[in-house]
């Protein structure tokens, strides 16, 4: 359980800057806010980047309350997010995709095992990993039944309910039941939909690189090289208790047009040499 006091301070003070990037997926939108205004405890600021939207997207997240950046075009993810970090304003960053649902409390359980493990990093686990191989693995082949399955409900906020309901029965009590279960435990990895971080990590590690749509393992590697050359870091944690869904490959199936900085971005592989990779991920689960 998390304390009193913690509580209070957390109600009492905006501590969290949200940023999102969005292309289109309006309907995804709305139950995105939904679940995140309704699941977060505390006072937050969101600051979604549109790039280039046509749906109304940008509209519906100013008529919301978000600081909403209109990109002209369709920008790559490490380039907005790197547009959010210029104007948050909140001791911690969180880089959410749209295409995620949060649990209650998510925000407040991923800073509480940041605190007892001493991070400056954090990802919930979700169905890409779960915290271990056999849970990840159930979950997947779960995943892909269900996705399958509500194929054919009309509707997009009506399909995409329907897959979350199919997939945890009720979300709150499955969230409950995952925090029972782990609570504040951490274990190396890293689930890229959602991370969470101390405002002075890009300090430290740099900004996002804007040549890396893998931005994730970019992400995950940096932290490790700083923790080898600095001793000021730990690797970036999965944390059990907490799980956000993710309709994997949503916006690649939205058939989103090119990037307008693709030109400038290159492979994982191209930055660092294979076997380093493997070397930096060896223990991620």
């Amino acid at each position: 359980m998390i304390g009193c006091l913690n509580i209070k301070f957390h109600l009492h003070l905006a501590v969290l800057s949200i940023i999102t990037a969005v292309h289109n997926q309006l309907e995804m939108n709305r139950i995105f806010w939904s679940f995140l205004k309704q699941n977060t405890l505390q006072e937050f600021e969101l600051i979604v980047i549109d790039n280039a939207s046509n749906d109304g997207s940008g509209d519906f997240f100013e008529s919301v309350g978000a600081r909403v950046i209109r990109n002209t075009a369709n920008y790559s993810y490490p380039f907005t997010q790197n547009q959010g970090i210029v104007i948050a304003r909140y001791p911690y960053f969180a880089f959410l995709n749209n295409d995620i649902i949060v649990p209650p409390l998510w925000d407040v359980h991923l800073m509480q095992a940041m605190e007892q493990n001493g991070l400056d990093v954090i990802t919930p686990s979700g169905i890409e990993n779960a915290g271990n191989s056999s849970e990840t693995v159930s979950m997947r082949r779960r995943w892909n039944i269900v996705s399958n399955a509500c194929r054919i409900v009309p509707g997009v906020s009506r399909r995409l309910l329907a897959m979350h309901h199919l997939m945890y029965g009720e979300w709150k009590k499955f969230s409950a039941r995952r925090w029972t279960a782990h609570g504040t435990v951490c274990v190396p990895g890293f689930v890229g939909n959602s991370i969470v971080m101390r405002s002075n990590v890009p300090e430290k590690v740099g900004l996002w690189d804007e040549r890396i749509q893998a931005a994730d393992f970019d992400l995950y590697i940096r932290v490790k090289e700083r923790m080898l050359s600095h001793q000021d870091i730990k690797p970036v944690m999965i944390c059990k208790g907490v799980f956000h869904h993710h309709f994997i490959r949503l916006t690649v199936k939205s058939s989103p047009v090119p990037f307008a900085d693709k030109a400038n971005i290159i492979r994982l592989e191209e930055k660092y040499h294979p076997d380093y990779i493997r070397k930096m991920l060896d223990g991620v689960a």
